[in-house]
């Protein structure tokens, strides 16, 4: 029986695609880009155009009448959903719409302006001053009108009555919307790796990507999320995230709290990194879901797996043996600054991410 199981597992595990070690080097930049999940943006539409006052003359008749165009419309500030953005990091905090043309003579109307549309993550939220939800960009090209662009003012040509034929006057654009947002991300990443400050959660991102992530040997080096992409033979990405170090009392907002939690909630699947090489793993799992649990009883639901880290330290091995025993999640013992076992983490991270894309 146990001859069978072991056969169908490694049939499972051929017809999985494998990760591809990029082709593409570090930057070897000093500055690392921070993944942006949260930004408050103001938005100002473009103004319209301002009607013209004017009045023909021809050769033949100098008093031909007035032929002032009106001007064109302000262009709107549309925030645009897209799988090609990952993060905040390239939206403006002030963003401002193109303004109309004005009208000119002979009855020309000035040119309305084009919408200036700005790409953000799908699974962008959008709230008002309020912190109201006002805008979820869920699916892919899903728009958001988050300022109006005013209209163009009207010429003295459409001014024109049977009483008045020769109007003097004509209008002011109008002045674009100008609004205040706040955007968050829902979804972040497809894995979030959680575990204690110095549980090699930023070493084991280095090592499956080509993320920069800054790494040093007290705690709390990760204070904001770094993002990595996994690449796979078959052209799927697999995004993982470094997300800060958690303490106990977490869900009480101490050390980075509810924030570091926040960021847990974005993730579609958990890994837990144990660092094995302590005593007693048991309690550091034991921690990390309470933790999630006081938070939000539907992220501790979410798919999970124990990663234990650090297996090539004296001491580590019966450790992962006690915690393997005492626990139903499936636990990987892998050395992320060796390599130990590290294409087979990646390999299950697949199928964890097909089994929860095809079963929606």
């Amino acid at each position: 029986m146990n001859t069978m199981l072991n056969c169908s597992k490694r049939l499972y595990c051929q017809r999985v695609a494998q990760a591809l070690r990029s082709r593409k080097s570090r930057s070897q930049k000093e500055q690392v880009q921070r993944f942006i999940d949260f930004k408050r943006i103001k938005t100002q539409g473009g103004s319209g155009g301002n009607g013209c006052i004017s009045f023909l003359h021809l050769w033949s008749n100098d008093k031909a009448g007035p032929d002032g165009g009106n001007g064109g419309n302000g262009g709107h500030v549309i925030l645009k959903a897209t799988h090609s953005i990952k993060d905040l990091n390239h939206v403006n905090t002030v963003i401002k719409g193109t303004d109309g043309v004005k009208g000119s003579n002979k009855d020309c109307d000035g040119e309305c302006a084009d919408h200036l549309i700005v790409n953000v993550p799908v699974g962008t939220i959008i709230k008002n001053k309020d912190g109201t939800i006002i805008g979820d960009l869920d699916k892919e090209e899903v728009m958001f009108v988050a300022a109006r662009g005013g209209a163009g003012g009207k010429g003295n040509h459409f001014f024109t009555t049977d009483t008045e034929q020769s109007p003097e006057i004509c209008e002011y654009g109008a002045q674009g919307e100008i609004m205040e947002y706040t955007l968050e991300l829902r979804s972040m990443a497809h894995m979030g790796l959680i575990g204690f400050p110095n549980a090699g959660k930023s070493t084991l991102l280095r090592a499956i990507s080509r993320a920069k992530p800054k790494i040093a040997p007290y705690p709390f080096t990760t204070l904001k999320p770094h993002i990595g992409v996994v690449q796979y033979e078959d052209y799927e990405q697999l995004a993982v995230a470094d997300l800060p170090g958690l303490i106990p009392d977490s869900h009480k907002n101490k050390g980075l709290g509810i924030q570091f939690l926040k960021h847990a909630e974005r993730c579609s699947g958990l890994l837990f990194i144990i660092d094995i090489s302590t005593p007693q793993p048991l309690e550091q799992l034991a921690t990390l879901q309470y933790e999630l649990k006081s938070f939000s009883s539907d992220l501790i639901q979410r798919p999970q797996l124990i990663v234990a880290n650090k297996i090539d330290l004296p001491g580590a091995e019966d450790n992962y043996h006690e915690l393997k025993e005492n626990t139903a999640l499936e636990v990987i013992p892998i050395s992320a600054k060796v390599g130990t076992n590290v294409g087979l983490l990646l390999q299950r991270l697949r199928q964890m991410y097909d089994n929860e894309k095809y079963s929606k």
